[in-house]
Order: C-alpha cells, then sequence, then structure tokens
C-alpha cells in the first residue's frame, strides 16, 4: 500500500470511528498557531521530488520532503525559491512551508509563498485525493483552489504534493545601512519601494538596512544613488532576520507579527520592534495583552497573531463576521465532518 492511499484510509478511518486527526510534518513550526488535537497524522516519511526541470522554472515534491533538500536542487541549477521561505529548523518540510505560508524579507519584491504555488494534490476529509493547479504558470481558469492551502494550517486537507514556481538565483547581492530615525526610515523605504531601484528587502532594527539584487553594474549604479554604508550589513544578516536568530527575537515577551500599511506610523503599544517588508510587517516585542494588540492593529488597517508566545497558545486576530462565515463555509466543503487540525487555526473550528 503506497503512502498516498494510506493517509486516505486513515481519513475515512477517523470520519468513521467521529476522531480528530491532527497533521505532523516535522514539528518545526508547531509553535505557531493554536494546538490542534486528535491522533496524529504524520507526513515525514512522504518525500521526494517527482519532477523538476529547471528550463521550465517549476519543481514538484511531495510535502514531507524537507525544504533543504528543495533548495539544494535549486541552487546547483543556479535557482531559488523566490519568496524565501524561513525554515525554523534543520529539519523544517516543504509541506509545513506552505501550510505555515511563511515568506521572508524578499517578499514584498518578489511575492509570497502563495504567490508561487502553481498546483498541489491533497486528501479531503472524505478521505478522497483532490488535485488543483498543474505545473505551468498559466493554468487556472477561476478561483486557484491549490492557492487556498497556502496559510490554511492543514485545516482544509492534508497536503500530499506541491508544485512550485521557481526563478533564478541574483547573480550578485550588496547590503547597505543607515543611520536615520524610524520616521526617516520609513519615509525612505516607502520611496524606494516605489522606485526602479534592485531592492529586494528593507528593514529597519535601529538602523535603515537595505538589499540589492541583480546584476553588479545595476547594484554599483543603485548604491551611487542611495549611499549608505555596505560595509556593516552582510548577506548573514538577511538569513539571521529570516530564522529569527537576531538578538531582537531573544527578547523577553511575546512576539507579535503584525501587518500594516508600510508607511503606517507606531503602533503605540510598549515593546521592541523590528521592521521588515519595507514597513509593512512589524515584528513586536511586548507583554501588552492581546486584546491591546488586536486594536493597535485593527486601528492602522492591519492585523496580528501572536507568533511565538512566552506563555500558553499563540493566537489570531478575530475575524469580522462576514470573513468568520466565508472560513466556515470553506472548512465545511474541504472537511465536512470536521476531523482535520481541529483547533489549529480557529478555536470554534
Amino acid at each position: 500500500m503506497n503512502l498516498e492511499q494510506q493517509f486516505c484510509d486513515e481519513v475515512r478511518a477517523a470520519v468513521a470511528a467521529k476522531t480528530r486527526l491532527k497533521i505532523l510534518g516535522s514539528g518545526s513550526k508547531s509553535f505557531y498557531g493554536c494546538r490542534a488535537v486528535g491522533q496524529v497524522l504524520s507526513l515525514v516519511g512522504h518525500r521526494g521530488i517527482l519532477h523538476y526541470e529547471p528550463t521550465e522554472l517549476v519543481i514538484t515534491a511531495r510535502s514531507g520532503t524537507p525544504l533543504k533538500e528543495v533548495e539544494t536542487a535549486l541552487t546547483e541549477q543556479g535557482q531559488v525559491l523566490a519568496f524565501e521561505p524561513p525554515h525554523f529548523g534543520t529539519d523544517a518540510t516543504l509541506g509545513g512551508t506552505l501550510a505555515t505560508g511563511f515568506s521572508g524579507p524578499r517578499r514584498p519584491f518578489a511575492g509570497s509563498a502563495r504567490d508561487f504555488v502553481l498546483g498541489c494534490k491533497i486528501v479531503n476529509g472524505r478521505g478522497e485525493i483532490l488535485s488543483f493547479g498543474g505545473e505551468v504558470m498559466k493554468n487556472v481558469a477561476g478561483f486557484d483552489v491549490s492557492r487556498l492551502m497556502v496559510g490554511a494550517l492543514g485545516t482544509l486537507g492534508v497536503l500530499l504534493e506541491i508544485s512550485l514556481k521557481v526563478l533564478a538565483r541574483p547573480r550578485c547581492e550588496m547590503s547597505l545601512t543607515f543611520d536615520c530615525t524610524v520616521d526617516a526610515a520609513r519615509e525612505r523605504m516607502t520611496r524606494w519601494s516605489s522606485q526602479a531601484l534592485p531592492v529586494s528587502a528593507l528593514a529597519y532594527d535601529g538602523r535603515l538596512r537595505v538589499r540589492l539584487s541583480g546584476a553588479e553594474p545595476a547594484l554599483r549604479a543603485a548604491q551611487r544613488q542611495l549611499g549608505g554604508d555596505a560595509s556593516e550589513t552582510s548577506g548573514d544578516y538577511w538569513i539571521e532576520l529570516r530564522e529569527q536568530t537576531l538578538p531582537f527575537f531573544r527578547q523577553a515577551g511575546d512576539l507579535w507579527r503584525i501587518s500594516v500599511p508600510p508607511a503606517a506610523p507606531d503602533l503605540g503599544i510598549a515593546g521592541g520592534c523590528l521592521t521588515d517588508w519595507g514597513g509593512a510587517l512589524r515584528w513586536v516585542k511586548t507583554d501588552a495583552a492581546a486584546s491591546a494588540v488586536f486594536a493597535a492593529a485593527g486601528k492602522l488597517g492591519g492585523h496580528a497573531s501572536l507568533f511565538r508566545a512566552s506563555q500558553g497558545e499563540c493566537r489570531f486576530q478575530p475575524l469580522a463576521p462576514h470573513l468568520q462565515t466565508l472560513h466556515k463555509r470553506l472548512k465545511q466543503a474541504f472537511d465536512p465532518h470536521g476531523i482535520l487540525n481541529i483547533g489549529r487555526m480557529h478555536e470554534d473550528w
């Protein structure tokens, strides 16, 4: 019996027994979201790159495939996952990467994890195998269900296979640093993001940090235009930011992930703040109550999630009633018996 059929049988058995299943890869991102309940359905053994043709810029792999294995195969061909996914551990899997939907510092300039998904195969809550999308760039007419699985935390189906668009690795990269205030940094980041510059990352942690990617002449021209110090920020900084190993992330307090418009002012929450994505992503370390953080994010037209909790479970900002209704309808369509990762995203389903 192959693993796909085994997963189908496990889902059908859970439906018949009215039990719940907790979908688990390597567990490298289990800190995120709420705690699912149920019998573990492990995907770690479901691994392997199924198809990779560098000239087509597409790779297809099973969900349990280690993320580093995928990235190694791409590196050998001078290509990358352009959304720069964080690992948060040495054993991260491709399925967990897409189920959480995390993207690194390059996200506002290259696209999010969701933007690079071309197709997927899943087991739904009835124990049926469903395929969506494909392995070509233009393969969708209407609603793209495969991208719906990105960030769903396994609540809509068991990911079996994912097809992703990949891009060529930048020929050269250069990092610049600038001493300035947070207000000046926001103004520069907003302005530079809209200009024809080879910018691939913008962050502020007390200093404004800029990464340039592309052909060397273009980087040198951009450096002359922008100025800045090219000697103090290495490529390691962006890896440490992506993997949350910078000193900022070791500070005491809860770590909040807050998405707001790039030019939005301070959130007005006591605690430390590191800005990523050119101002659109604020990492905040604070002991403030969840209700205060949710209110501050909502006031600026954004939303927040408790990314790493010092105590208890992480939490997501409550959905507006119409969005809550939409989410529940999607859950009902894909998992009508309510057995897949119940409680992982929202406590009431």
